[in-house]
């Protein structure tokens, strides 16, 4: 398994070639889109890849065809990615760990898989979101499940990332956080290619929050679009949305700089505009008149903003946090709010600072 010594060597010697012919087993937690496309980023960097599924049936179309019967379906697979439904197989003996999972389902996940991590792991987490109920970013889920001897080694992966442009080899830039700054480096190190590049980053809050807390403004943008209210509402949504994601921020102890960045306000702007964005996709039908339980049952993926939005709303009020796009939101979704008073309601506010 990786010791910090070999972390280092991996993180400051290795070229990309000796990378290549030397590589370490990793597996991908998660069988999802941005599962596979990171299964993808690393077996084309010729990592020995298993990518688990919670479905048998998907593991066995993936191994037959090399193909994603679900997700990303068109793009074939490397041969050296090898699915599996056994989380105990995905996990022993590897010392890459890549968790992408829905936010919901990473305590069940991991409880499960705990006792087959091996000691000395790198674990990478690229799910976004906050456990409801608990408030707890994934960070804190991992730590509270996981052996203390693991925490230095938690890393987490969020930034401007559609997950079917990386598997098309488009450009993309991503922010790698950890407490422990060598273990950003070998994650960076380990996941940079020439079309995904990573930058370290030693502030896991501000990365955390600001990839969960941009799905909840994405929607509230969505309604905006959909309701043809032009592009100037669009782009005071984005901003004020940044306004109280950093002031939630501030308060949970994330550097403010952070949201100026690619897992703050760049993650914000293309979840906010982008047409893959299932979150501002899920906001658009919203804003077109489209009934919650109608446009939550035509969601083919997880859209991790609608359970985002009632946690943030209940961090923010055990806080005291002023977060009146996030509140808005949460009456929508949660409470049945006409989106159109929603939005009649936050021009409607107090006047005040830009800075308060």
């Amino acid at each position: 398994m990786l010791s910090t010594r070999q972390v280092r060597v991996y993180a400051t010697e290795m070229s990309e070639p000796e990378l290549q012919t030397n590589p370490i087993p990793c597996t991908v937690l998660g069988g999802g889109s941005f599962g596979t496309c990171l299964a993808i980023l690393l077996a084309e960097k010729n990592y020995a890849v298993d990518l688990w599924a919670r479905d048998a049936k998907v593991a066995e179309a993936i191994n037959r065809h090399h193909r994603n019967p679900r997700y990303l379906t068109e793009y074939r697979l490397p041969d050296n990615i090898r699915a599996t439904s056994d989380l105990e197989t995905a996990l022993r003996g590897k010392e890459v760990v890549l968790s992408v999972m829905p936010s919901a389902s990473v305590r069940e996940i991991w409880q499960r898989g705990k006792d087959s991590l091996e000691p000395g792991s790198l674990v990478i987490s690229a799910s976004k979101g906050i456990e409801v109920g608990s408030g707890m970013l994934i960070s804190e889920v991992l730590k509270s499940i996981l052996p203390e001897e693991t925490h230095e080694r938690l890393v987490f992966l969020s930034g401007p990332s559609f997950a079917r442009e990386i598997a098309e080899s488009r450009p993309t830039a991503a922010s790698i956080a950890c407490d422990n700054e060598t273990y950003a480096i070998a994650a960076q190190t380990i996941l940079s290619s020439p079309h995904f590049r990573c930058y370290t980053n030693t502030d896991v809050v501000g990365v955390e929050l600001g990839g969960a807390l941009k799905n909840v403004i994405a929607i509230a943008v969505g309604i905006c679009d959909g309701m043809n209210l032009g592009l100037n509402s669009r782009a005071a949504v984005i901003t004020r949305g940044l306004a109280e994601i950093t002031r939630l921020g501030a308060i949970l102890g994330a550097n403010p700089l952070t949201f100026l960045g690619l897992s703050g306000m760049g993650d914000l702007v293309l979840t906010c505009t982008g047409d893959l964005s299932r979150n501002r996709n899920l906001g658009l039908e919203i804003g077109r008149g489209l009934k919650i339980k109608d446009a939550l049952a035509g969601l083919t993926q997880v859209a991790e903003g609608v359970i985002t939005t009632k946690s943030a709303y209940e961090l923010a009020q055990r806080h005291s946090v002023d977060m009146p796009i996030t509140e808005e939101i949460y009456r929508v979704l949660y409470e049945e709010k006409d989106y159109r008073s929603a939005v009649h309601d936050l021009l409607n506010r107090q006047l005040r600072s830009e800075h308060e």
